[in-house]
């Protein structure tokens, strides 16, 4: 029940050609299996519908579905951070280097006139050592793990 599935190829072109193996509450459940919601999401989320643990496993049966592969361990963090992008990096961190600057009272005014002028990653990325020195190791953890992670 807790397990991620995702949607197969062949699940894919079933979708598309309007497959009868997709009709009417199963092509809604289908379209919510993305990877991140478990199997329990799904029915929760389709319980209205009447879908139950057996129409999926159904689909997974009929190979439209499959179980997500988790990644290696020591491959996993690598990848995550491959796939964040400079913009989103910059939506993480942007409210966390205003926060902290923002604490620093009339003494962070000019640092945090700097962050509010950061309009990109490379801009606030530019930033952080000066914000690092004035909040320190501690309090600048999250907002490196927000930028560099």
């Amino acid at each position: 029940m807790n397990a991620l599935l995702i949607k197969t190829e062949q699940g894919q072109q079933a979708f598309k050609a309007r497959s009868a193996q997709l009709a009417g509450k199963l092509r809604s459940a289908y379209l919510l299996f993305d990877g991140q919601r478990t199997v329990q999401d799904v029915l929760k989320a389709t319980q209205g519908l009447g879908v139950t643990l057996q129409d999926i496993d159904a689909l997974q049966q009929a190979g439209l579905l499959a179980a997500m592969q988790p990644l290696p361990a020591e491959l996993a963090p690598v990848a995550l951070a491959k796939l964040r992008t400079p913009q989103e990096r910059y939506r993480d961190a942007y409210p966390l280097a205003v926060a902290l600057t923002g604490r620093l009272g009339l003494s962070g005014f000019r640092l945090n006139l700097s962050v509010e002028g950061a309009t990109g990653y490379e801009a606030l990325a530019a930033v952080a050592p000066k914000i690092k020195e004035a909040v320190g190791q501690q309090a600048y953890a999250s907002l490196e793990q927000a930028l560099f992670a």
